[in-house]
């Protein structure tokens, strides 16, 4: 086995093991809706604090009905994130390859 061999071989391996579970991603999505927590597991930080913060000011002001609107927007982004996990673990599979190389 040559050194190239043995390099590809362990970054191969530490991707797998970094890898981000579709499971879990798919749990917080569905148990924790509309958080952002999902986002955040996958690497999505700030998008998922603007999820969390759109929801905490849709669900302030709810009772004088225009926090409806960014309920709403939230919601269809929830939705849409059912579609787009698989690919968000994809691409964060791709980084981990990308920083290992960079680093081995």
């Amino acid at each position: 086995m040559t050194r190239d061999d043995s390099r590809a071989l362990y970054i191969e391996q530490r991707v797998a093991n970094e890898k981000k579970s579709a499971l879990v991603g798919y749990l917080l999505w569905f148990l924790l809706p509309m958080l952002g927590v999902h986002r955040m597991y996958l690497g999505r930080v700030g998008s998922g604090l603007i999820m969390l913060m759109l929801t905490g000011i849709g669900t302030l002001f709810a009772p004088i009905l225009i926090g409806y609107i960014p309920l709403a927007l939230v919601g269809l982004w929830w939705l849409i994130d059912a579609l787009l996990i698989p690919g968000m673990i994809t691409q964060d599979m791709a980084e981990t390859r990308w920083r290992l190389m960079q680093e081995v």
